[in-house]
C-alpha cells in the first residue's frame, strides 16, 4: 500500500481578539473538502492566530488560499497592533511535508499559492526558507524587518521586489510570507517575573544567531567589511525573542524550535532554566502552540526518566517535568500530530 499523500499547513492570521473574525477565516478553510482542520489557537497579546490543518497536497493549498482570502476582507492591518512580529494580515503560509511529500514538493506548493495570492488578490509575496529565492530571503526575521510599518519602503527597493504579486504596498493586507519548511514546534517558556527585558536576555543568549558583539565602550563591534559581529547562543536550530503575556502578568521566551531533531523542547526548557536562574529568575512551566510529533515528547520524557519505556507514562512525565499545563491543560488527543491524522 502506497504512503497517502498528506501535507501540513500553518498559517498565521494577524488577528487574535476578534472571534468573529477568527472563525469566518476558520471557516473559509474547514469547507474545503479533503483538509481536517486541526486547530486555531488565537493570543490575545500576540494579537495573532496560528491555525493548523491537514490533507492532500491540491486540498491544502486550496485551504491556505481561502483562509487568506477570507483574512483579507475581514483583517485591516491599518488597525493592528500586537506583541509578536507581522508583516501582513495572513503573515507567514508554511507548508509542511508530514508523508508521501518530499520538501521539494512543499516548495512547489508554495509556489502555487503565492503566484495565486498576488495574482487574485494583489497582495506582495515573498518566499522564504527552502522556497527562497535568494538567501537573503530564507530567514522569517528577514524579510519581516520593518514589520508592516516598514512596508510602504520596502516593497519599493528592489533587492526586496516580491517574488508573486505588485511591487505596490497593500495599505489593507500588507504582505504574505510562504514557503516549505520541516515541522516547527512554536515552544514558549515561562518565567516567574513580568519583565520583558529579562526574557529578551533570556532569548539573545539561546538563540543561534546570537546577538551583536559589543566593544568594551558599548559600541557594535565590526569586521572587516563594515559587517556586524555576532555572538553566537547557546542553542543550535532555535529561534527566540522575549515577550510579555499582558493576560497572565508574565514574561515569556517565545521559541521556535525549527529541528527538534538538534534541539528539542526538553533541552530548550532547561537552558532557559539555566539562563534564569542566572538572571535569579524561576522558571514556571511552557506551552506548545499548535501540534508537535510525538516523538519530541517521548524523548522528553526519557530525558526525565531514563529507567521507564511505556510511551504514555514517558509522555505524562514530559507533560509534567516542562509544565506544559502551566497556561492551559495540554491534552496529547489534540496537541500530538500523529493522533490527529
Amino acid at each position: 500500500m502506497s504512503t497517502p499523500a498528506i501535507v501540513e499547513c500553518v498559517p498565521n492570521f494577524s488577528e487574535g481578539r476578534n472571534l468573529k473574525t477568527i472563525n469566518a477565516i476558520a471557516g473559509a478553510i474547514t469547507r474545503v473538502n479533503g483538509v481536517k482542520f486541526i486547530s486555531a489557537e488565537p493570543d490575545k497579546d500576540y494579537n495573532r492566530t496560528v491555525v493548523t490543518f491537514v490533507g492532500t497536497p491540491d486540498a491544502v493549498v486550496e485551504a491556505a488560499f481561502q483562509g487568506t482570502r477570507s483574512a483579507a476582507e475581514l483583517i485591516d492591518m491599518r488597525e493592528h497592533s500586537g506583541e509578536h512580529p507581522r508583516i501582513g494580515a495572513t503573515d507567514v503560509v508554511p507548508f509542511v511535508p508530514v508523508s508521501g511529500v518530499t520538501m521539494k514538493d512543499c516548495v512547489q506548493l508554495a509556489n502555487r499559492f503565492g503566484k495565486r495570492v498576488g495574482d487574485e488578490l494583489g497582495i506582495p509575496v515573498y518566499l522564504y526558507e527552502e522556497a527562497a529565492t535568494r538567501p537573503e530571503r530564507q530567514n522569517l526575521a528577514s524579510v519581516r524587518k520593518g514589520e508592516y510599518e516598514g512596508l510602504a519602503a520596502k516593497v519599493k527597493d528592489p533587492a526586496w521586489k516580491p517574488d508573486f504579486g505588485p511591487a505596490v504596498f497593500n495599505e489593507k493586507s500588507g504582505a504574505t510570507v510562504t514557503g516549505a519548511r520541516m515541522f516547527l514546534i512554536a515552544y514558549n517558556v515561562n518565567l516567574a517575573t513580568n519583565d520583558q527585558k529579562a526574557a529578551q536576555e533570556i532569548a539573545l543568549n539561546i538563540r543561534e544567531s546570537g546577538r551583536v558583539k559589543k566593544g568594551s565602550d558599548g559600541s557594535q563591534v565590526l569586521d572587516a567589511k563594515g559587517q556586524k559581529v555576532m555572538v553566537p547562543g547557546t542553542l543550535k536550530s532555535v529561534k527566540a525573542m522575549g515577550v510579555l503575556l499582558e493576560a497572565h502578568n508574565i514574561a515569556q521566551v517565545s521559541i521556535n524550535l525549527v529541528n527538534y531533531d538538534v534541539t528539542p523542547p526538553h533541552v530548550a526548557f532547561e537552558e532557559v532554566k539555566k539562563q534564569a536562574k542566572a538572571l535569579g529568575i524561576d522558571v514556571t512551566g511552557s506551552e506548545i502552540v499548535g501540534l508537535t510529533p510525538k516523538e519530541a515528547l517521548i524523548v522528553a520524557g526519557r530525558y526525565y526518566s531514563p529507567a521507564v519505556t511505556d510511551e504514555d507514562t514517558l509522555m505524562k512525565t514530559a507533560v509534567e517535568k516542562l509544565g506544559l499545563s502551566q497556561l492551559e491543560v495540554f491534552d496529547p488527543a489534540k496537541k500530538i500530530i500523529e493522533y490527529q491524522l
